[in-house]
C-alpha cells in the first residue's frame, strides 16, 4: 500500500539529484564574481546550486528561472542559510533587468537548451542589454563524452524521509542539430512502491567559435576561454567570457 506523495515538489528534487552534487565550476564562478565591480545574476538558477554559493560567500546576487516551485525552494534555502537573493521569474531568452548586472552567469549548460539560434539570440541580446559597458557574460557549452555509454554510469541517488530517488542516465542519442541525454528516473517509496520515468532533455550542439560569432554580433567581446575538467560524474565542458564593449 503506498504511503502517500513524496515529501517534497518532485521538480525540485529531480534538480537536486541530477545537478546539486555537482561542483566542479564552482571555483570559476567565485573568482568571477569577486572580480566583478557590481551585483551577479546567475540564469537558469534552478534551486540555487551557484547563486547560494556565491551569496554565502558574500557576493550579492540575484537568481533568474521560469520555474516558480524551483525558486520558491531556492527563497527557502536562503533564507535557512541566512542570505539574501533576490529572485526573478522569467525566461532566459527574453528578460530585462530593474538595474544592471556587473556579471551575468550561465551554468550548466543552460545555453545549449535554449531551443536553437532563435533562443540563443534572445538570451545574449537579453544579457548584452543588462550589462554596463565593460560588464561580462559568462557560460558553459559542453559535448558528450561517449554517445554509447559503455560502461553505463552509476545513477545519481538521494534519499529523503525513506524515499529514494535514483536517476541513471541510458543513452546519449544524435539528433539533427544537436544530442538527446535520455535518463531512467526512479522513485521507491518507504513501503517499496517503485514508479519509472524517462525524462529526455535535447541540447543544442554549438561550438564555442559559432557561439563567439553570434555574441559578437550582440556588442559583446569574447575575453577568455577555459577548460573545465570532467569529474568522475559529469562531462568537462567549455567555458566564455564575454565583455559588452
Amino acid at each position: 500500500m503506498s504511503t502517500g506523495a513524496p515529501p517534497v515538489d518532485r521538480d525540485v528534487m529531480w534538480h537536486d539529484v541530477e545537478c546539486a552534487a555537482y561542483d566542479g565550476d564552482l571555483a570559476l564562478w567565485t573568482e568571477l564574481a569577486g572580480d566583478a565591480a557590481g551585483p551577479v545574476l546567475e540564469l537558469g538558477c534552478g534551486t540555487g546550486r551557484v547563486a547560494l554559493h556565491l551569496a554565502r560567500d558574500g557576493v550579492e546576487v540575484s537568481a533568474l528561472d521560469r520555474a516558480r516551485n524551483l525558486l520558491a525552494e531556492l527563497r527557502a534555502r536562503a533564507a535557512r542559510s541566512g542570505v539574501e537573493i533576490e529572485t526573478m521569474e522569467a525566461d532566459a531568452r527574453e528578460f530585462e533587468l530593474r538595474r544592471p548586472a556587473a556579471l551575468i552567469v550561465a551554468p550548466m549548460q543552460l545555453v545549449q537548451i535554449l531551443g536553437g539560434l532563435t533562443g540563443r539570440h534572445g538570451m545574449l541580446a537579453s544579457a548584452s542589454a543588462s550589462l554596463p559597458r565593460g560588464g561580462q557574460l559568462a557560460l558553459t557549452i559542453a559535448e558528450p563524452e561517449d554517445e554509447g555509454l559503455s560502461p553505463p554510469p552509476s545513477p545519481d541517488v538521494r534519499e529523503l524521509d525513506g524515499w529514494i530517488y535514483s536517476s541513471l542516465p541510458v543513452e546519449v542519442r544524435d539528433v539533427p542539430g544537436g544530442f538527446e541525454v535520455h535518463r531512467l528516473r526512479q522513485i521507491v517509496s518507504p513501503d517499496g512502491e517503485l514508479t519509472d520515468t524517462l525524462d529526455v532533455i535535447r541540447f543544442d550542439r554549438v561550438s564555442p567559435d559559432a557561439l563567439a560569432r553570434e555574441a559578437v554580433a550582440l556588442g559583446l567581446r569574447l575575453v577568455e576561454r577555459r577548460e573545465i575538467s570532467p569529474t568522475e560524474r559529469y562531462v568537462g565542458s567549455t567555458a566564455l567570457l564575454f565583455e559588452r564593449g
